[in-house]
Formats: C-alpha cells, sequence, structure tokens
C-alpha cells in the first residue's frame, strides 16, 4: 500500500482522503518519511516545514470530521519551488545575498493552493537566479536526479521535478522562462505545463513583494498526471484581487474524445538545435502512434515564419528581463562592448549583449516582430490542434558546475553550445503559448525522454487532454528505479 500511495496521483490521492481511505496526517507522515529516508541522495527539499504541516493535516483531519465542505486538493501533501513566498520560510532564488530573505505571509500562488486544501510539506531547489538548467546554489547545494545522481534534473525547477520523481509529494508548481518548467520535467519523467502567458499571476513568485509581472516568464503546475496538471492550473489561474474588478478567466475546455479528432504536426528536429537520434525516434513514434489512432498527422507543416530571425526576437526578449537588474558598472561595461561589435555580428553572444543594453525603442522593435511571431502561430492553429516536439536536445547530463562559457552539450558524440536548446522553449515562450511536457518512456540509457505538446493561445487544456489521452496509448509516469520502497 506505501507504493501505491507514494507514487499515487494527488487527485486520487484526495478521493482517497474523501473517502476516509488515509487521513491527511497519515498521508503527510507518510511523505515525511519518505523525504527523511531518500532525500539525503537527490537533496529536491532543502527548505522543510514538516511542524507547519503535520498540525495542518490535523486540522483537514478535524474539518472533514465536522461534515465541512473540502477543496480539490483536502489533505494532500504537496511542495513547491522556493522561489514562491511561503509564510516563515526563505525565498531565496538561490542568491547568496538572499539567504535571510524570509517571508511573514503567503504569496497568492500559496493562498490558492492552501485555500484548495493542500497541506506543504516545503520547498524545492532551484539554480542560482533560476538560470539554469541544473539546480544548484551555494545555499542550499545540489539536487540530483532521481533516475542518477550523477546527473542533473533540470533547471530552474529542477527541485520540482525531483521531488515528484522520487516521491516526495504529491505535486508542484514552478516557474518557466526558458523552459525552466519543461526541461525538469522531461529530464525527470514527469509532467509539467507552462500556461498560455497571463493566465496565471506571477504575484507570490518573486524576491519582494510589489514585482510586476515581466515579458515571458509563467508560472505553471508539475505534476505525474495530465489530470493533476489540469487541477493545478485550474487552482493557479485567474486574475489577482485587482484584476478580477474587471475580467475572469474562462478557458476553453474542448472535448476530445479520442486521438483520431486531431490534427497533430510533428516537428522531429532542427539545424538550430539538432536533438539526439532517440529524441527524434521518440518523436516519430508518438507521430506512429498517432497515425494508429486515426489522427491527421504532418511532419512538414510549420508556422510561416523565419526562425533563425524568431530566436533572435526570443533571445533579445529573453535577455532583456534577465539583465534587468544589471548595475550602473555592468551597464557601461557592456555598453562599450557593444560598440564595439561589427554591426553585422549576429552570433548568440552579440545578439544577447545588445538585449541587455538595449533602448525601449529597441524593445519595442522586438516587440513587433514578436507581433508578427505570434500571428503567424495564430494561422498555424486554424489549421492544426497541436504540434508535438522535442523539449530539449538531450536526456539528463551529467552535473557540470563549470563557468557557462565553459560548457557544452554532447548531442550523439558532437559537443553543442550549453544553451543552444533555448530555441525549442523559446518558439514557445516568445508568443506566449501553452506547452505541456510529457513522458514517453526511458533511453537506452534508462534516462527520461519527455517531448512537449503545443497549442493555440489560451488552448492550455487542449495541450494536457492530449497527453492525457496520449498516455492511454504509450503509458505515462513511472518510478525511477531504485525509489520504488
Amino acid at each position: 500500500m506505501a507504493l501505491d500511495i507514494t507514487f499515487a496521483t494527488a487527485t486520487e490521492l484526495a478521493s482517497r482522503i474523501a473517502a476516509k481511505d488515509i487521513s491527511a496526517r497519515e498521508l503527510t507522515e507518510h511523505y515525511i518519511t519518505r523525504i527523511e529516508t531518500h532525500d539525503a541522495e537527490i537533496n529536491a527539499v532543502p527548505v522543510r516545514t514538516f511542524d507547519r504541516a503535520r498540525a495542518d493535516a490535523d486540522a483537514a483531519d478535524a474539518r472533514q470530521a465536522s461534515g465541512a465542505p473540502l477543496g480539490p486538493l483536502h489533505g494532500v501533501p504537496m511542495t513547491i519551488k522556493e522561489s514562491y513566498v511561503m509564510a516563515d520560510t526563505p525565498s531565496t532564488w538561490g542568491i547568496e545575498a538572499f539567504k535571510d530573505n524570509v517571508s511573514s505571509a503567503d504569496g497568492l500562488a500559496v493562498q490558492r493552493f492552501r485555500s484548495a486544501g493542500a497541506i506543504f510539506l516545503g520547498k524545492t531547489n532551484v539554480p542560482q537566479d533560476l538560470a539554469d538548467f541544473q539546480s544548484y546554489n551555494s545555499i542550499y547545494g545540489t539536487t540530483n536526479n532521481p533516475w542518477d545522481t550523477q546527473r542533473v534534473p533540470g533547471g530552474s525547477s529542477g527541485g520540482s521535478a525531483a521531488a515528484l520523481a522520487a516521491g516526495f509529494s504529491a505535486l508542484e508548481a514552478g516557474s518557466d522562462i526558458g523552459g525552466s518548467i519543461r526541461t525538469p520535467a522531461h529530464f525527470c519523467g514527469v509532467y509539467g505545463h507552462k500556461p498560455t502567458w497571463g493566465i496565471v499571476p506571477l504575484s507570490g513568485h518573486e524576491l519582494f513583494p510589489g514585482v510586476p509581472d515581466s515579458d515571458l516568464a509563467v508560472s505553471g503546475p508539475l505534476a505525474r498526471s495530465a489530470e493533476d496538471l489540469s487541477l493545478g492550473l485550474d487552482i493557479m489561474a485567474g486574475p489577482t484581487t485587482r484584476e478580477s474588478i474587471g475580467w475572469q478567466l474562462n478557458l476553453p475546455r474542448r472535448e476530445i474524445r479520442s486521438l483520431g479528432d486531431l490534427k497533430v504536426a510533428i516537428w522531429h528536429t532542427d539545424d538550430m538545435a539538432p536533438v539526439t537520434r532517440e529524441t527524434a525516434d521518440r518523436v516519430q513514434q508518438v507521430a506512429d502512434v498517432l497515425a494508429k489512432a486515426g489522427a491527421t498527422v504532418s511532419d512538414t507543416a510549420r508556422p510561416a515564419f523565419d526562425l533563425r530571425a524568431a530566436h533572435a526576437t526570443y533571445q533579445s526578449l529573453l535577455t532583456a528581463v534577465m539583465s534587468a537588474g544589471k548595475t550602473a558598472d555592468q551597464i557601461a561595461e557592456t555598453q562599450a562592448y557593444v560598440a564595439s561589435l561589427d554591426p553585422a555580428d549576429g552570433s548568440a553572444d552579440a545578439i544577447n549583449a545588445r538585449a541587455s543594453v538595449m533602448l525601449h525603442g529597441d524593445w519595442i522593435r522586438h516587440n513587433f516582430r514578436r507581433e508578427k511571431m505570434r500571428l503567424a502561430w495564430d494561422s498555424f492553429f486554424s489549421d492544426w490542434d497541436i504540434l508535438v516536439c522535442p523539449q530539449m536536445t538531450v536526456p539528463a547530463f551529467p552535473h557540470d558546475h563549470r563557468p557557462f562559457e565553459q560548457r557544452t552539450l554532447n548531442v550523439d558524440g558532437v559537443e553543442r553550445p550549453y544553451f543552444e536548446p533555448l530555441f525549442w522553449a523559446g518558439l514557445i515562450i516568445a508568443s506566449y503559448l501553452p506547452s505541456t511536457a510529457f513522458p514517453t518512456g526511458p533511453s537506452e540509457q534508462g534516462l527520461p525522454i519527455g517531448l512537449q505538446a503545443v497549442s493555440g493561445p489560451y488552448q492550455d487544456h487542449t495541450c494536457i487532454a492530449f497527453t492525457r489521452l496520449l498516455a492511454e496509448e504509450i503509458g505515462g509516469f513511472v518510478p525511477p528505479p531504485g525509489l520504488t520502497s
């Protein structure tokens, strides 16, 4: 029974608590024991709130006994990315200067999960400034992949995905500006959803209060099933108190009875960011399953824009966000470097340098280019329901803590630029589209391979429903070996 509880979905656990098959306190103690037993090797949950969790579980059981209404996550233990604000816990983003940044109250996302009945066990690890495919920092140390502790769990929501895969919690929430939800989901063999930009408030995902939502960045759920993603998204999404004065969210919920009802575009790999043979083969296997199910499938349908220019637009918009905290001296140094560049230099380094010090008028021009991309995607998704493509070029790779400029990724024996895989994330992020990362099974080395399912703006539940139906054909989450007891 313990194994059944450990890797059950949040939806299943909520049903079992409601049916009084297990109490919230029993389930909370089970996950606490899991963390205490196994997390020394994984280091996914460095911030622990076990005493509060026990008290909240007892309160949840008392509430149920009183006959009071129960929320959809009543009594279900979960963890959340360290970058979220939770009362009496630090939100450091892995930055040493913020190690004592302890919050006095819950942020919006935590409030919404608590209102739904969730019980928080703690917070999960991140890379410094949420800016890496790995999850390590000087405050909490290094998080390891539950499938192979010599390898990374992804970033920046690496602790989130590792905790789910290791059976430390039932649900998670992360954030994504460069694949930070989807890449860890891929590396750890779980599900992750990057919502349409703007539908989930970033309030409560912050280093300090009063920060407005930034361009590109989103918050979203990670889980062990598509059903849990849908539930998590429903809890997280919707306007803030100020916004609710004027608008409400009403995401479409298209009824998809079978995969055969869908038109799916397939994108195996691309010269902009070549993926491993196994990854491309996995895309084809999904295409074969879809074709057998009666879906309309194409491996040539593409949005009508120049990919290189589109990626440069994403790089520029991303760098504008990520460099907002530069000091005056850093800005001056970068401006001098940019002045020395050949105007024809279109390298990634040159694009990023220019973007980190660009004027607002330059940003507006990039935003115009982005709008053309969005219109092209609108046209594409008027013909196609789903795009299936890689999320990352490789499965989980070995830990590499060298400076960024010294790192590479080995793609079938070829050393490729470390941040080249941002191409696959940026295609979706730059245009504010929803995307669901889903597991497809292990590689020849026994490492998870995940892909992403993308749809048109606000078609979040279409993405998630597609991965739910696909799991019925190819399987979904499976626990890592060595962590099933």
